[in-house]
């Protein structure tokens, strides 16, 4: 693969900055391209040695040269809700008229079949990339661990883990996990055009597992508090969320309590050939960066 022109797209975020980092250590930065929307990113970028497009999904104008001359491409999913699937077609039209020769996605974990709310843009999205005929490969992405140990400040401060997740055992991972896995379907000689992977975590746990491990680790008492949806969505919003990510992310914990958040399938263990991130690990990390 040493000689494929690769291109992250969303290499500014925070699952994109690892792709970049890990892509690295192993590929030439004069043989890949990021797709960023700010002045910053984009001289943080180019300071790298790395090939730079300004623009955005919403901006088709602005992906044609980004994909131009490029063998395989990452497109991380837009954190725009309501707005993903009509950009996602214009990065895939992009890929299309520049022969783009694999295009991963990161998708969303069963997308297919979620329940959850998120999922209909991803669907909407893989069934956009089967039309176009485009060579592509699904990763379906689970749970972030990280979106969890966002909220150990505040369950540490009054005690509690908030949600709706009841006993719904969720296989999440570590978000350089990931990471890797996207690195690792870019620049791997083997077939990858047509595979969907369903990506999780190794061992799956409860918030009431979370919680008691949190608990372990930081020495203070922090049960988990489990509430009907709405009352869960109220209290996102009474910390300060906007309603619109309150009520995704009630929804997802909502979805977590029928099973959408969990995966026993291996399949990113297996691609990244080790086992996936402990839930142990990430919370230490957490704990360590918030002293």
């Amino acid at each position: 693969m040493s000689a494929s022109r690769f291109l992250v797209t969303g290499a500014s975020g925070q699952l994109g900055r690892l792709v970049i980092d890990g892509l690295l250590k192993t590929v030439p930065g004069s043989q890949i391209g990021v797709l960023v929307r700010s002045d910053k990113a984009a001289a943080e970028f180019a300071a790298r040695g790395l090939h730079v497009h300004q623009g955005d999904y919403s901006r088709p104008e602005t992906l044609t040269a980004a994909f131009a001359g490029v063998d395989r491409a990452l497109l991380i999913s837009s954190s725009e809700v309501g707005q993903r699937t009509v950009q996602h077609r214009n990065a895939i039209e992009a890929a299309k008229q520049a022969g783009v020769k694999l295009l991963a996605y990161t998708s969303l974990l069963h997308a297919n079949t979620s329940p959850l709310g998120l999922a209909e843009e991803h669907r909407q999205t893989e069934a956009a990339l089967t039309a176009s005929g485009v060579p592509h490969v699904l990763l379906r992405n689970g749970w972030y661990t990280e979106n969890y140990a966002a909220s150990i400040p505040a369950a540490l401060a009054h005690g509690a883990l908030l949600g709706s997740a009841g006993d719904g055992r969720i296989a999440s991972a570590a978000r350089a996990d990931y990471a890797e896995a996207a690195i690792k379907v870019l620049t791997v000689d083997a077939a990858q055009v047509g595979r969907v992977y369903e990506l999780a975590g190794d061992a799956p746990y409860t918030l009431a597992e979370f919680a008691a491990e949190l608990s372990r680790q930081s020495g203070k008492p922090v049960v988990y508090r489990n509430l009907p949806e709405a009352d869960y969505k109220a209290a996102l919003i009474g910390a300060g969320l906007p309603e619109p990510f309150a009520a995704l992310l009630a929804d997802s914990d909502a979805g977590a309590a029928k099973g959408a958040l969990n995966d026993s399938s291996g399949d990113l263990a297996r691609l990244i050939g080790r086992p996936t991130t402990p839930l142990a690990a990430t919370i230490a990390a957490a704990l360590a960066a918030s002293r």
